[in-house]
C-alpha cells in the first residue's frame, strides 16, 4: 500500500489526472478498475474518477508494486549553470530573456540543454524547486519561442500560476509584441494583416493564404491569423518593425511578413538568405521584446494587470545604433 498527501501544486486537479502523472506504469484501464473496486481511496473513503483533489487530501493505493513505480526525475538541471536573463520575478512567475540558439523545450532529437532545464536549475539553486518534494508538478513554460528567436518567455513556479497563465494566453489577456528587422520598407507605416496559415509539420514550415482554398481537403487545417505591425525605423532598404501577435501561430511573424514581400533578415526558411549570411546575419532578426498583462478575471495574478515588461531596444543586436 502507498499513501500520498496532496500538496499545493497537486490540488485542484482530478484524481485520474493526478494518478496518470504520478504513476506512469499504471494503465488507465486498470486505474479506472482500481477506483471502482475501492483499491484506490481518497481520505480513506471510496473515490470517484473525476473527484477534485484538495491540498492535504490523502490518496491510498492498495495495488501491486509494479503499478506504483514512479518515473525517475531527470536531474540534468542540477548540473546546469543557468544562462538566461531574469527580466522579472516574484513568488509565482518568472519572466526570462531567452538567448538566441537555445531551445525552449526538448525537441524530437532529444536535446536537453533547453530553457526549461535552465529555469529548473535556477529555481533549484535558489531553493525554490525540489523534485523530491513534488508528486507531479515541475516548473513550466507558459509560452515558447523558436530556437533562433530571442526574448521574453514566461515560466510558472507553481501549478496555480500555470493554470491561470494558460487561461490568460488562451483568452489573449496577455498582449505579445516583437521587434524584427525586415528587407524593404513597407509602404504602409502601420497595418493589420490577416490571412490563413497552414502548417506542414513534417517540413516544420507554414504557408500563408489570403482565403481558405475552395478545393481544400481539410478546411480546419487553415488557421486564421491576425498580425499587426508598425514601422519604427528605416535604415536604407531595411526596416525595424514592432509586431503585435493578435493570434499566435507557428512561425506567424516570419511567414506573414514574407508573404507581403518583407521577409526577416537572416531567415532562410521563408526567404533566400545567402546575401544575409555573407553579411554576417545567420539567424532571423526577431525578438520577443514586450509583454503586457491586460485586465482579466480575478486570479492569483491580479497584481500584474496593467503592467508591461519590455527589453531595452538598444540591447537587441539588430536594433543597435538606430535613428528612428
Amino acid at each position: 500500500m502507498e499513501k500520498l498527501t496532496v500538496g499545493a501544486n497537486d490540488a485542484g486537479q482530478r484524481l485520474d489526472k493526478f494518478l496518470t502523472k504520478t504513476f506512469r506504469n499504471l494503465p488507465k484501464s486498470m486505474m479506472y478498475k482500481f477506483i471502482r473496486t475501492k483499491k484506490i481511496k481518497v481520505n480513506r473513503k471510496r473515490a470517484e474518477i473525476g473527484q477534485m483533489l484538495a491540498e492535504n487530501d490523502t490518496v491510498e493505493l492498495f495495488l501491486p508494486p509494479e503499478f506504483l513505480e514512479r518515473e525517475q526525475s531527470d536531474s540534468l538541471f542540477k548540473n546546469i549553470r543557468p544562462s538566461f536573463g531574469v527580466v522579472y520575478e516574484d513568488e509565482n512567475l518568472l519572466i526570462c530573456n531567452k538567448p538566441v540558439g537555445m531551445l525552449s523545450h526538448a525537441d524530437k532529437e532529444g536535446e536537453k540543454n533547453t530553457l526549461i532545464e535552465h529555469v529548473k536549475a535556477y529555481l533549484w539553486q535558489k531553493g525554490e524547486y525540489s523534485p523530491e518534494d513534488e508528486q507531479s508538478f515541475a516548473p513550466a513554460l507558459c509560452n515558447r519561442i523558436d530556437r533562433n528567436t530571442c526574448g521574453l518567455v514566461l515560466a510558472a513556479k507553481n501549478a496555480e500560476t500555470l493554470r491561470v497563465m494558460n487561461e490568460k494566453i488562451k483568452k489573449r489577456a496577455i498582449s505579445k509584441f516583437y521587434l524584427c528587422r525586415v528587407h524593404g520598407v513597407p509602404k504602409q507605416k502601420e497595418a493589420t494583416l490577416t490571412g490563413y496559415l497552414k502548417k506542414d509539420a513534417d517540413a516544420n514550415k507554414v504557408e500563408i493564404f489570403q482565403t481558405v482554398p475552395k478545393n481544400a481537403r481539410y478546411a480546419d487545417d487553415y488557421k486564421r491569423i491576425v498580425t499587426k505591425y508598425r514601422v519604427l525605423a528605416a535604415v536604407g532598404d531595411e526596416a525595424i518593425l514592432e509586431v503585435e501577435l493578435v493570434t499566435g501561430r507557428t512561425h506567424q511573424i516570419r511567414a506573414h511578413m514574407a508573404s507581403i514581400g518583407h521577409p526577416l533578415l537572416g531567415d532562410g526558411k521563408y526567404a533566400e538568405n545567402s546575401a544575409d549570411r555573407k553579411s554576417g546575419v545567420f539567424r532571423q532578426a526577431l525578438c520577443s521584446y514586450k509583454l503586457r498583462f491586460e485586465q482579466d478575471e480575478p486570479s492569483v495574478l491580479d497584481y500584474l494587470e496593467g503592467k508591461t515588461f519590455a527589453l531595452d531596444m538598444d540591447k537587441i543586436p539588430f536594433c543597435k545604433g538606430l535613428n528612428g
